[in-house]
């Protein structure tokens, strides 16, 4: 076949995918009908892994599986907007890598709020501006964002799924590295990229600012300034001098958590939350623990966290592998509820898997 002969055949595959699509979107529109009779949520996190999961296993190529995922992300957000418009709530403003991340999960088809802060991502879902809120809460280098942390434990908000997201930082300004006086990023970003400061701006100060987009939106405005922030931030902001991905360990990742009004339906392979406060007595802990263990229920994450109600008092975080429907995850967890103060499940949603950011780039701006 020549050219013309296969640009031929593509525009007949072109018109039936169209028709596809179109079709998968008027089942999706019956879905979302029947959804609002019944009251439940329009974002079904377990129905979006058993999409992907069918994606990976039907696909024979040539197009990657990533690809085949990232297409059907935005099939997924344009049926999700016609079952009903919904509103986002992000880490803003536009460029933070928690819009990066919320992208990533629910497609350009969604209307995306920027918050000033983090309370405030939390607040727009509480008071209904938003359907969703996305906020980071940990770290591979640096921990928890204990922000997120200590919101988890004032808001009535659940979370109903999560985000892994890979974090390449950038130093971006308006001036060459040498006329750098002042670096400004959020907190968590100037951690990780301590000992890259430490080396190439020795001496200059840093200074917090609640989130990276703020930072370059600064660094836009005043000359000598540099913020570390995306790539998407430098663009956005114009800011032409980037050198690019000076984080501290080339292999940073942010998990980021979405919040909602309710739990997530069991996937199959799932991932819960729980929060509780132990006794301040001998052995409290170990007892606390004690049901995981008895049950076989496997810890992927425990934190504590000052309880803001008594001093020297504190408040533990864990993640367990399962969700809390499981049969040997609801028992570990009645016996968890027996023997801690209050105890609360914060969330059971699928697991995810980890999400590749801006393909990696060396010290001078190459693709690796």
């Amino acid at each position: 076949m020549d050219i013309e002969a296969l640009r031929a055949a593509i525009d007949q595959c072109d018109e039936r995918i169209v028709q596809l699509l179109n079709e998968r979107a008027r089942l999706a529109q019956e879905v979302g009908r029947i959804k609002r009779e019944q009251g439940k949520a329009v974002f079904a996190p377990e129905r979006e892994k058993a999409v992907y999961d069918r994606i990976q296993k039907f696909n024979q190529g040539p197009l990657p599986t990533r690809t085949m995922q990232a297409i059907y992300r935005e099939i997924m957000s344009g049926c999700i907007a016609l079952e009903k418009p919904t509103r986002i709530a992000y880490l803003g403003p536009a460029g933070t890598f928690t819009h990066e991340a919320a992208i990533h999960k629910f497609g350009a088809c969604m209307e995306y709020l920027p918050q000033p802060e983090i309370r405030d991502v939390f607040l727009a879902v509480t008071r209904n501006h938003a359907d969703y809120g996305v906020a980071p809460i940990e770290n591979s280098t640096e921990g928890s964002v204990n922000a997120t942390s200590d919101m988890l434990l004032e808001s009535p908000l659940c979370i109903c799924s999560e985000i892994f997201l890979e974090i390449h930082h950038n130093l971006i300004s308006n001036c060459p590295l040498h006329e750098v006086r002042l670096v400004l990023s959020k907190d968590q970003a100037l951690a990780q990229c301590r000992q890259w400061l430490a080396a190439n701006l020795p001496g200059v100060p840093t200074r917090e600012v609640p989130s990276t987009a703020l930072a370059a939106e600064r660094a836009q405005r005043e000359h000598g300034v540099a913020a570390i922030a995306s790539e998407a931030a430098a663009k956005i902001y114009n800011l032409s001098h980037i050198i690019r991905c000076i984080e501290d360990k080339p292999d940073n990742a942010t998990r980021f958590v979405v919040l909602g009004h309710s739990w997530a339906n069991p996937s199959g392979d799932d991932r819960t939350t729980v929060v509780f406060a132990v006794p301040n007595e001998s052995g409290s802990l170990y007892n606390a623990l004690l049901p995981f263990k008895k049950h076989e229920v496997n810890l992927t994450r425990i934190e504590s966290r000052p309880s803001k109600k008594v001093n020297w008092e504190y408040t533990f975080f864990v993640d367990i592998e399962g969700h809390v429907e499981d049969e040997k995850v609801r028992a570990a967890l009645d016996e968890l509820a027996k023997v801690t103060d209050d105890f609360r499940v914060l969330g059971s949603y699928p697991r995810a898997e980890h999400l590749i950011g801006a393909p990696p780039r060396n010290r001078n701006g190459g693709l690796i």
